[in-house]
C-alpha cells in the first residue's frame, strides 16, 4: 500500500511502481482511494502482487509505503512486514494531523492509549513493532537535499521527486531491479530533467534497504497491458467505431471522455469503423448532463455510434433524455459510473447502489437494455457489445461501471484485447439508401423498424406518442400496436442474445453459489480458489445483463442449491431483487457493503466461512477500509 496528501503524487508513485514489478514478469492488481477535494486529504493505493492474475485486493499489507504522518496512523494497523516512513515526523502527534476525519482520529487515540502507547507517530510505530512488522525509517529530506545540490535544482523541484522514494524503497524490498523502475520512470516522465531527478532520488532509496523478499523474475511471453476501468471502457468505444462523445464532468466518469479526447484520432483495424481514421472521435463538453445525452441521442440519428459517460446525480439528470430516446428509438449509450449516493454522496467513493434506478431510468414503460462488467477485460468488450446492441435493438443501453472498477488498474495480456480478425460491428437494421415513404417506426414482427440516418428521408421525431412516420397521435388502437411494437424489441432481446452471455459462472459445481455482479465478482472468485484451497468448494455466478434477465438460465443453475448467497455493494441488495423478481429465485444468505470502500478477497472469505458456521445468521455486513 502506498499513501500520501492528496495532489502529493499517489496515483503516480503506484503506477511507476506497479509498471517496475510488471516489467519483472508480475501480475497486479491495484486499486485507488482518495478523498473528494483536490489536494490535501488522505489518499492511498492498494496493490496485490502475483505470478498469476489476480482480480482484488487483501486486507493484508505486507508494506506500507508512507510519504506523510496521516497514512501512518490511518494504516499502521494494517501492515504485516514493512512500514517505510519519513523519520523526521517520528514525533508528530495524531491531534495536530488536521485533515484526519475526528471520528477516525479519535478511534485511532484510544486505541493506541488503550494499550499502554502515546499518541504520536514513533507510539503508533512501536505498536506495529509489537506485533512483528519491521521499521524502515527513511530521511526524505535528506534524500531530496542530496539530489536537488547534485543536480542544481531547487529543493522545492526535486520535493516531487518525494514520492518515488516511497515506491523505491518498496521495490527494493522486493527485490525488483532498479534498472525496471528506471525504464517504468521514462514511461510516465517525457521531461529528461525529471527523469534523472527521480532517478537519482530512486537510486538513493535503494542504497538504503537490502531485498527482503528476493522476487525471482518470470519470463513474460507476449505483450502486457496496464489498464484501468476508464480506459477500458474508452478503448472499448473506440474499437466498436464510436464516432460522438458527449459528456460533463463528474466522478468517476470523466477520466473516460477526456481519454477519448487525447485519443480520438486512431488507428483503426476494423473496415467496418474506417471512416474513423480521418474522422477521430468527437469529445463534446456540454453544459450540463441532460444537455450531454441529447446530444448523443442527436448525433445517433445522424447515422453514427454515439454515446455518454456519466455518473449518478448526472444520470438522475439525463432521466427525461433517456425517456425520449426510448420513444423515438434512438441507440444510444450511457456509460454509468456508480459511486456513492444519494445526492452528492461520496463523490470518490464507491458502490452499487443504482442497479434498479438503471432498469427502471426515466418514466413509463420502454425498453432499456441494461448490463454490467465485473473486470477490466469485460469492460473493453462490454463497451463493444453496449454499442451493437444499442444499434441492433434501436433502444437506450446502460453500461454499469462501479468506482471499484473504474479507479482500479490490473496487468492484463494484451491478447485478452485483441479484435483483429473478429467481426466486433453489428449496426442492426441500419440502412444509408433513399426513401421516397419512409415509415421511421414502421411495424414488424421482431419490432425493429428499418432505420435511416437523417437526410435520407423525411421522418418525424416527437416526445409524444406517434404512428408509423413519426407523426404525433393519440387514436387508441395505433397507441396499442405501437406501445406493444417498442417492448416487442425487448422480447427479440431476450429471445436472440444467449443466456450464456448474460451470465457466468467460475468454478466446480457446488452445494454453495455466490451470486454477485459488477466489482464483487473480482474478490468472490480469488476467495473462491482460496476457499477451494482449504476443501470448501463454492461456485461464483456473475450476472451481466439485467435487462433482459438471464431467469431460465440462472433457474437453472440454483436448483438445489443449500446455500445461495447474495454479494454485493449496497444495501438492500439490489441484484438479489431482481432475481427473485424476473427468476424467482431467493437468497438464503446476503453479503453486502456500502461504506465506500471496495470489498475485498479477504472479506469474502471471511463472510462465507462466517455463514458456514452460523447459517441463521442470513445478512452479513462488511465493513473494512479506512
Amino acid at each position: 500500500m502506498i499513501g500520501g496528501a492528496q495532489g502529493s503524487g499517489v496515483d503516480t508513485s503506484a503506477s511507476i511502481f506497479g509498471n517496475a514489478v510488471a516489467r519483472a514478469g508480475y501480475y497486479i492488481y491495484g486499486n485507488r482511494e482518495y478523498h473528494s477535494n483536490i489536494k490535501g486529504r488522505h489518499s492511498y493505493f492498494n496493490l496485490t502482487i502475483s505470478d498469476v492474475k489476480m482480480h482484488s485486493l487483501s486486507d493484508e499489507v505486507n508494506i506500507l509505503a508512507t510519504f506523510d504522518a496521516e497514512t501512518v496512523f490511518q494504516h499502521f494497523m494494517e501492515a504485516r512486514d514493512y512500514i517505510i516512513y519519513d523519520k523526521t515526523l517520528e514525533g508528530t502527534k495524531i491531534s495536530t494531523v488536521q485533515s484526519m476525519e475526528p471520528e477516525r482520529a479519535e478511534k485511532i487515540e484510544k486505541l493506541l492509549t488503550s494499550n499502554g502507547y502515546g499518541t504520536t507517530i514513533k507510539d503508533a510505530l512501536n505498536y506495529a513493532s509489537s506485533k512483528g512488522v519491521k521499521l524502515v525509517p527513511v530521511d526524505y529530506g535528506k534524500i531530496i537535499s542530496e539530489v536537488a545540490t547534485e543536480l542544481k535544482l531547487p529543493t522545492s523541484v526535486v520535493e516531487r521527486a518525494r514520492n518515488l522514494i516511497a515506491s523505491a524503497v518498496s521495490l527494493r524490498l522486493l527485490g525488483i531491479k532498479l534498472d525496471y523502475l528506471r525504464a517504468a520512470l521514462r514511461v510516465f516522465f517525457r521531461n529528461e530533467l525529471y527523469v534523472r531527478m527521480n532517478e537519482r532520488a530512486s537510486e538513493k532509496s535503494y542504497d538504503l534497504v537490502q531485498s527482503a523478499y528476493n522476487l525471482p523474475e518470470i519470463p513474460v511471453n507476449g505483450h502486457r497491458v496496464q489498464l484501468d476501468g476508464n480506459t477500458a471502457v474508452a478503448l472499448g468505444k473506440i474499437a466498436g467505431g464510436l464516432r460522438v462523445q458527449t459528456y460533463y464532468p463528474i466522478t468517476p466518469a470523466a477520466d473516460e471522455s477526456t481519454f477519448i479526447e487525447d485519443n480520438e484520432v486512431v488507428d483503426v483495424l476494423d473496415p467496418e469503423t474506417k471512416e474513423l481514421k480521418k474522422a477521430g472521435v468527437l469529445v463534446f463538453q456540454s453544459e450540463d448532463e441532460l444537455s450531454a445525452v441529447n446530444m448523443a441521442i442527436g448525433a445517433a440519428l445522424t447515422g453514427v455510434r454515439a454515446a455518454t459517460a456519466t455518473s449518478g446525480p448526472g444520470f438522475s439528470l439525463m432521466a427525461e433524455g433517456i425517456g425520449w430516446a426510448g420513444m423515438n428509438e434512438a441507440p444510444v449509450v450511457v456509460t454509468y459510473y456508480m459511486r456513492g449516493a444519494p445526492s452528492t454522496g461520496m463523490p470518490t467513493r464507491g458502490q452499487q447502489g443504482d442497479l434498479l434506478f438503471a432498469v427502471n431510468v426515466s418514466h413509463g414503460e420502454f425498453p432499456r437494455i441494461v448490463i454490467a462488467s465485473g473486470d477490466h477485460v469485460e469492460a473493453f468488450w462490454d463497451a463493444i457489445w453496449a454499442l451493437n446492441l444499442a444499434e441492433r435493438y434501436q433502444t437506450p443501453v446502460i453500461h454499469l461501471v462501479d468506482k471499484f472498477l473504474a479507479n482500479s488498474y490490473s496487468i492484463i495480456d494484451e491478447s485478452e484485447l485483441d479484435y483483429k480478425g473478429k467481426k466486433i460491428i453489428d449496426r442492426g437494421k441500419l440502412m444509408y439508401k433513399e426513401f421516397d415513404d419512409y415509415k421511421r417506426f414502421q411495424f414488424t414482427d421482431d419490432g425493429i423498424s428499418p432505420r435511416v440516418p437523417l437526410g435520407y428521408a423525411i421522418m418525424h421525431y416527437t416526445g409524444d406518442e406517434h404512428n408509423e412516420y413519426g407523426i404525433i397521435t393519440e387514436e387508441g388502437e395505433n397507441r396499442i400496436r405501437m406501445y406493444e411494437k417498442r417492448l416487442k424489441k425487448l422480447e427479440t432481446a431476450d429471445r436472440e442474445i444467449p443466456e450464456e452471455q448474460r451470465l457466468r459462472v467460475y468454478g466446480k459445481d457446488s452445494d454453495i453459489a455466490i451470486v454477485t455482479w459488477g466489482s464483487p465478482k473480482g474478490p468472490a472468485i480469488d476467495a473462491m480458489d482460496e476457499l477451494a484451497s482449504e476443501g470448501i468448494n463454492v461456485q461464483v455466478i456473475q450476472v451481466k445483463m439485467f435487462n433482459p434477465y438471464p431467469r431460465n438460465l440462472i433457474r437453472k443453475l440454483l436448483e438445489g442449491k443449500k446455500m445461495i448467497i447474495n454479494l454485493e455493494a449496497n444495501y438492500t441488495a439490489q441484484a438479489a431483487q431482481l432475481m427473485k423478481l424476473n427468476a424467482g429465485v431467493e437468497p438464503t444468505h446476503y453479503v453486502l457493503k456500502w461504506n465506500g470502500r471496495p470489498i475485498t478477497r479477504t472479506e469474502v472469505k471471511w463472510a462465507i466461512k462466517h455463514i458456514l458456521s452460523n447459517p441463521n445468521e442470513r445478512r452479513v455486513v462488511l465493513n473494512g477500509g479506512a
